[in-house]
């Protein structure tokens, strides 16, 4: 068999023709696909985030993304002091630096119920075959 005896039916038929709008269907689906589920969510991570971090204030409990937790204790443009530890360290860190901002006011609403014992405990996972056992 030749090459051209597979050709002369698609040519024939004008098979071979028009699927060029199914080839550019897929990676535009592909694409679209891909910023619906990887970069949307993530841009509005980013954007609470930045809110959280522009109503931060002197006195709220803040976590760098090196994991450092202190207090705010000034606040100058685009930098941040914090207070760590006993010995009252003070650093300084960009805004962009600070991964988790929590107010006084939830800190203390969290410590509060934890103490009266209204916090959700988490229901115990069982597996699949779990159903399967019988008790003894």
């Amino acid at each position: 068999m030749s090459i051209a005896s597979f050709s002369l039916p698609l040519i024939a038929t004008g098979g071979g023709q028009g699927g060029g709008f199914g080839v550019l269907l897929f990676p535009v689906l592909i694409i679209g696909l891909m910023y619906l589920f990887m970069i949307r969510p993530e841009k509005k991570r980013e954007k609470q985030q930045r809110a959280k971090r522009d109503a931060m204030e002197v006195g709220d409990q803040v976590m760098t993304i090196g994991g450092i937790i202190g207090k705010v204790v000034n606040i100058t443009g685009d930098e941040v002091t914090i207070s760590t530890s006993v010995a009252n360290s003070l650093l300084t860190f960009r805004k962009d630096a600070i991964s988790e901002v929590m107010k006084p006011e939830a800190i203390a609403a969290a410590k509060a119920a934890a103490e009266a014992g209204t916090e959700k405990k988490p229901e115990e996972k069982k597996g699949f075959f779990s159903r399967f056992k019988k008790d003894d």
